[in-house]
């Protein structure tokens, strides 16, 4: 068994309340890391089992301790450092309030990083109706990261050029898949909202270029996905869930995959895609005809960002509208996003994100008979 499954899921999920409460006393000083953990392993072990109950064959840790779904990955390489924010991210509405995070020194690789140790322990929990499934940031991500106008005057100190940051996060990432797959992982999902900020209106002034220069930043993201992944071992399944920010139920861009999908749907090399379709931000399905090869959909088509249940019939039918661009057996369901991207969470309660799930797989079963 392999991701993605029929019905799915992007990786997060809401953090209980004992684990938010443990990691304020281990801010505070209060509790030791030891403690920590044992909060985290018990709320993990926890939503694993929740995971089953609910029929899933995907089972992960619900991203329980990070704070956010990417920088922790980042914090534990060679030469980053983060502080924290004064000022936050720009989201819709409220400003993201996670740490700012720039270079030190040139990019290499920790060959202790934790996620290797996290996967392990979910990995304990796979049964014959489960695989544990790790997420990991985009490379695309790490270097938008270090090279977007507002850092690259940082990372300058280090880096001559944006070709020879990519290089070393290549390097890096080869060197963590290597040592993610010999620890066991077999499915692997890289999270990327590049691309959702290359598709935004403001794209040329987030980016610094113009219309035309936007084209060398897809080819930039592009390879460097690409290269991280190349050589990677045959039976390691490599998704990658593309979206446009989802923080406190707020996001960061808008468009259409449409100009991005001769690059990323085209050619990035990846076994699948998590693709974000709740709302009228994300345009319609034609991007999909760029989907090449064999490779799969994962129709998000359930929000995260809201409460309310989807109509269900709503949702099939926007199933085979999708069908009308990627065969309906090359078409998969989850939400369009996790529901707890960062410790804050989503607007929703967790019988609510439940509820949700519940309604992924029920539409899935109808849907495909499985």
């Amino acid at each position: 068994m392999n991701t993605p499954f029929r019905y799915d899921f992007v990786g997060s999920f809401l953090r209980p309340l004992s684990l938010k409460e443990a990691r304020k006393q281990f801010e505070a000083g209060t509790i030791s890391k030891q403690e920590l953990v044992k909060v985290e392993d018990a709320c993990i072990e926890d939503l694993i089992a929740k995971q089953k109950t609910a029929g899933y064959h995907v089972i992960t840790d619900g991203e329980f301790r990070r704070a956010t779904w990417h920088l922790d990955f980042f914090w534990e390489f060679n030469g980053v450092g983060h502080t924290k924010t004064k000022t936050g991210l720009p989201f819709h509405g409220e400003a993201a309030m996670i740490d700012d995070t720039y270079l030190t020194g040139k990019i290499s690789y920790n060959n202790n990083h934790s996620f290797l140790r996290h996967f392990e322990f979910v990995k304990q929990f796979e049964d014959e109706n489960t695989v544990a499934k790790l997420t990991i940031p985009a490379p695309a991500q790490f270097l938008e990261q270090m090279i977007m106008p507002f850092a690259w005057e940082n990372t300058s100190k280090y880096y001559d050029t944006q070709k020879q940051v990519a290089e070393d996060i290549v390097k890096g990432y080869r060197a963590f898949i290597k040592d993610i797959y010999a620890a066991g992982c077999r499915n692997l999902q890289l999270d990327d909202c590049s691309w959702g900020m290359v598709v935004d209106s403001s794209a040329p002034v987030l980016f610094g270029t113009t219309k035309a220069g936007l084209e060398k930043i897809k080819e930039q993201l592009l390879d460097v996905n690409n290269k991280a992944i190349e050589g990677a071992p045959k039976d390691l399944v490599i998704n990658t869930h593309v979206c446009r920010g989802n923080f406190h139920s707020t996001y960061a861009s808008s468009g259409a995959y449409d100009s991005v999908a001769e690059t990323l749907f085209a050619k990035e090399n990846v076994n699948a895609y998590y693709l974000e379709f709740d709302d009228e931000r994300s345009g319609g399905f034609e991007c999909l005809q760029k989907v090449s090869g064999d490779k799969k959909v994962v129709l998000g088509l359930i929000t995260t960002k809201s409460p309310k249940l989807e109509d269900k019939q709503e949702v099939i039918n926007r199933i085979h509208e999708a069908a009308k661009y990627v065969p309906l057996e090359r078409l998969y369901l989850s939400p369009q996003c996790g529901f707890a991207s960062c410790e804050i969470g989503n607007k929703l309660t967790e019988k609510q994100q439940w509820a949700k799930l519940a309604l992924v797989k029920e539409i899935a079963q109808e849907v495909w008979g499985e």
